[in-house]
């Protein structure tokens, strides 16, 4: 099943995705809430009901209205709160062994995490930049998890439970204002607080059985063999896979509610994907050829990110008009 959080006439409504037509859970079935958070927070109860209705429609049993004006908004519009993981080796190796540093141990021996703005979500369409922005501007290529039911203390033998479902997450980050503020050990805040992109939709774990696989020696949870890839202005920049994931989700959500609560609603990303980023990219190229030009985000540029059983996720950078700076007030 494939959820979609939309807006028609200012409001927010709750939907499923079928052969290309979004249509209301609410109007097919009273009992379901329209919107994705209180979706959420009913549980399993209210996700079976949806699957039922999902089922009806695509057996067509039912055939409900097809919403014809809509804006379609991040599947979880509103989370609790969004975490982003460090979970691919590939691109943690890369970047230092692009700034001539040694891996670090400590990746092998725990999943980190940071927190990042869930009140910065958005899904597709315009992302609009300030003039620090542009300093570096980078996408980064992204699956994320949605968090179905509380819990706590939870093991990663369980935690896959937990998971209501995935969506392709773009990690948007300012690699100017980020690298800044992490030089005094703190961060990453204002360098990736402005936008955090997911979407189109949430995608439910039955529907990625078939691309199930194990996942990596000595790991537990559930891994999936599925391509990522995002293009910008049509050209492919990075390409990957989710299998490559050394932490699985499982393991990732065993340290996040270790001695605190996991809640329905909460995102959680895996961390960019080997060449998932200009950052990455741009530092391999120069690392092999000194002649190599960097490449960052533009106003107007066109970045496209497609993930197998996750979808197509489309943003356009715009700029905003101003000439604020929170760079120019640095103090001597």
């Amino acid at each position: 099943m494939k959820l979609v959080s939309y807006k028609t006439e200012d409001r927010e409504h709750l939907g499923v995705f079928v052969n290309g037509h979004i249509y209301n859970l609410n109007s097919c079935d009273k009992q379901l809430p329209d919107g994705m958070k209180a979706f959420l927070e009913g549980g399993e109860v209210l996700i079976e009901r949806a699957k039922k209705i999902d089922a009806q429609i695509k057996a067509k049993e039912i055939q409900p209205k097809q919403e014809a004006f809509f804006e379609l908004l991040a599947p979880v519009p509103h989370p609790s709160s969004c975490r982003d993981g460090y979970a691919f080796r590939q691109h943690v190796a890369a970047a230092r062994r692009n700034r001539k540093a040694d891996m670090i141990a400590e990746f092998d021996q725990y999943p980190i995490f940071y927190f990042t703005n869930h009140n910065a979500i958005q899904g597709p369409g315009e992302i609009a930049c300030m003039p620090d922005h542009f300093q570096k501007l980078d996408f980064e290529l992204e699956v994320a998890i949605v968090i179905g039911k509380k819990g706590r203390n939870i093991t990663a033998a369980e935690a896959d439970d937990y998971i209501a479902g995935y969506m392709i997450m773009n990690d948007m980050s300012a690699r100017t204002l980020q690298l800044e503020e992490m030089l005094l050990n703190l961060g990453p805040a204002k360098g990736k607080d402005f936008s955090t992109v997911i979407g189109p939709w949430l995608v439910t774990p039955d529907e990625l059985e078939q691309y199930k696989t194990p996942a990596k020696a000595g790991h537990t949870g559930n891994s999936y063999n599925l391509k990522m890839s995002c293009t910008v202005n049509g050209v492919v920049v990075s390409a990957g896979n989710m299998a490559d994931m050394d932490w699985t989700f499982a393991e990732i959500i065993e340290r996040c509610a270790y001695g605190a609560d996991i809640l329905p609603g909460d995102v959680i990303g895996s961390g960019t994907v080997g060449t998932g980023c200009f950052l990455e990219l741009n530092g391999t190229g120069l690392l092999n050829n000194p002649d190599f030009k960097p490449q960052w985000l533009q106003d107007g540029d066109v970045v496209e990110m497609e993930i197998t059983g996750l979808g197509h996720l489309s943003n356009t950078i715009k700029s905003v008009d101003t000439d604020f700076s929170i760079l120019a007030l640095k103090k001597k």
